[in-house]
C-alpha cells in the first residue's frame, strides 16, 4: 500500500517554503514565537516604558474644515446684518474700535485654547490667568504700560512652565494639572474683596485696527503652519493612543510645556485688553466664564477635543461671530449670562468636534497595513481559520485494489 508524501510531510522535512505569504501567515500563529503580531498590537509599549510619538496617519480632509467655516462665516455675516439693523452705528468709528478690541481679547483666549487643544493639553487656567491679569492691570496702569504688564506676563508664563513639567514629568492630564493652577491664581484674584477701578488712562480703541488685525494674523498664519505634516506631528504628540496612563516619548514634552507658555502669555494680554477697554471697575470672579468661552470657540471653530486637527480660517469667524452676537444682545438688552453664551458654545463646539473626527479623518491611513485578511498568492485561505504547517494535498482517485495481489478474490 502506497502512502502520499504530501499528506503525512513533517514540519522538519522540507528546508523552503514555495509559497512565503502563507509561511507568514503560519509563523503568525506559531505558539512557540518570542513574538507575533497580536502580541505587538497589545503592547505598544517600547523597552523604556514610553509610549512612542503619534505617528503621521495621513493628511487631513481639510475640505471638510473649509465647508465649515463656510458656514461660521454665513452665521457672523447674518449677525453683523442683524447688528446694523438694530443700531447703524454700531458698525461705524468709534464703536467699532471698541468692537474690535473686545475680538481681540476673544481673539487672544480662543488662540490659547485652540494651541493647547492642538497639542491635546487643554488649559483651563485661560479665564482665571485673564481675569488676574485685569486686575493687576487695573491696580499698576497708572505707574506706566510697561510696570503694569511685564509682571503679569513673566508670572503667567512661569506658571504655564510649572504646569507643563507636571503634566510632562508625572505625567498626568493637562486639565487637571491647569484646573488645580486655575485654583491657587482664583485665591489671587479674590483676595481682592471690592471691584478695583483702572487706575491708568490707556485707550487701547486709538490700536484697535492693529490689534485685531494681528490677531486675525496669528489665529489664520498658526492655522495654516498647524496644517503642515511636521507641525502637525510636533504639536499632536500628546493626542490620545492606546493607554493614556502611558509615558510618553521625551519629545512629547516640549510642545506640552511650550503651547502652556505660550497660551498663558495669549490670556494675559487678553486680560490686559479687558481691563483697559472696560466702562467700569474689574469685578473679583473665578474667569471660568472666559475658560468657557475660549474652549468653546476652539471647538467651534473646527479644532478637535482629541487634539491635533484643525481648520484654517475657523477661529476668525467664531470670534467675529462671538463678538457681534456680545453687541447685539446687549443693544437689545438680552441680558444673557456669560456662562450661558459659554455653554452654549462649548456645547456646540463638542457637536463640531465629533463632525470633524468623523468626516475630517485622513485620506489614506497606515493603521492597517500590517495586516490584510486577503489571501496572497492565490492560496485558499480564511482569515478565521489559521492555516496548520502542511496543507495536505487531495490525493488523485484511484480505483479500489483489494482484489487485486496475491490473495485477491480473483485468484
Amino acid at each position: 500500500m502506497a502512502y502520499d508524501d504530501t499528506t503525512f510531510r513533517r514540519p522538519g522535512d522540507e528546508t523552503t517554503d514555495p509559497d512565503p505569504a502563507a509561511y507568514r501567515r503560519r509563523v503568525q500563529y506559531d505558539d512557540t514565537a518570542g513574538t507575533t503580531l497580536d502580541q505587538s498590537l497589545k503592547n505598544p509599549v517600547t523597552t523604556t516604558g514610553a509610549i512612542p510619538a503619534v505617528e503621521e496617519d495621513g493628511r487631513d480632509r481639510l475640505g471638510i474644515h473649509l465647508g465649515w467655516e463656510v458656514i461660521l462665516l454665513v452665521l457672523a455675516a447674518v449677525l453683523g446684518f442683524l447688528l446694523q439693523r438694530e443700531d447703524p452705528a454700531a458698525l461705524e468709528r468709534p464703536a467699532l474700535d471698541a468692537l474690535l478690541v473686545t475680538g481681540a481679547a476673544i481673539g487672544l483666549l480662543t488662540l490659547g485654547a485652540g494651541l493647547t487643544l492642538r497639542a491635546g493639553v487643554p488649559n483651563l487656567a485661560l479665564g482665571p490667568i485673564a481675569l488676574a491679569a485685569a486686575m493687576q492691570y487695573a491696580e499698576n496702569s497708572d505707574k506706566g504700560l510697561a510696570q503694569a504688564v511685564v509682571p503679569a506676563l513673566i508670572l503667567a508664563a512661569a506658571g504655564g512652565l510649572v504646569a507643563g513639567l507636571i503634566v510632562t514629568v508625572l505625567h498626568v492630564p493637562a486639565w487637571a494639572a491647569t484646573l488645580a493652577a486655575s485654583c491657587g491664581v482664583i485665591v489671587y484674584v479674590q483676595l481682592r474683596p471690592e471691584p478695583v477701578a483702572v487706575q491708568g488712562d490707556w485707550d487701547p480703541t486709538s490700536q484697535a485696527f492693529v490689534l485685531f488685525g494681528a490677531f486675525a494674523v496669528l489665529a489664520v498664519l498658526g492655522a495654516a503652519l498647524g496644517a503642515l505634516g511636521p507641525v502637525r506631528r510636533f504639536l499632536g504628540r500628546m493626542r490620545p493612543t492606546g493607554d493614556p496612563a502611558q509615558r510618553r516619548s521625551t519629545a512629547a514634552a516640549v510642545p506640552a510645556i511650550l503651547t502652556l507658555v505660550v497660551s498663558s502669555l495669549f490670556a494675559t494680554g487678553a486680560g490686559v485688553l479687558i481691563a483697559a477697554g472696560a466702562d467700569g471697575p474689574i469685578v473679583p470672579g473665578t474667569g471660568f466664564e472666559w475658560t468657557g468661552i475660549a474652549m468653546g470657540l476652539a471647538l467651534l471653530a473646527g479644532t478637535s477635543a482629541y487634539g491635533r486637527r484643525g481648520g484654517i480660517f475657523g477661529t476668525l469667524f467664531a470670534v467675529t461671530a462671538l463678538t457681534l452676537f456680545l453687541r447685539y444682545q446687549n443693544l437689545r438688552d438680552l441680558d444673557i449670562a456669560l456662562f450661558a453664551i459659554a455653554g452654549t458654545v462649548f456645547a456646540a463646539g463638542l457637536v463640531v468636534t465629533r463632525f470633524v473626527e468623523s468626516y475630517g479623518s485622513p485620506y489614506a491611513s497606515r493603521a492597517g497595513e500590517d495586516w490584510n485578511a486577503a489571501p496572497s498568492g492565490g492560496a485558499n485561505w480564511s482569515p478565521t481559520l489559521p492555516e496548520t504547517w502542511n496543507t495536505p494535498a487531495t490525493p488523485a482517485p484511484r480505483s479500489d485494489r483489494w482484489d487485486d495481489g496475491p490473495w485477491g478474490a480473483t485468484r
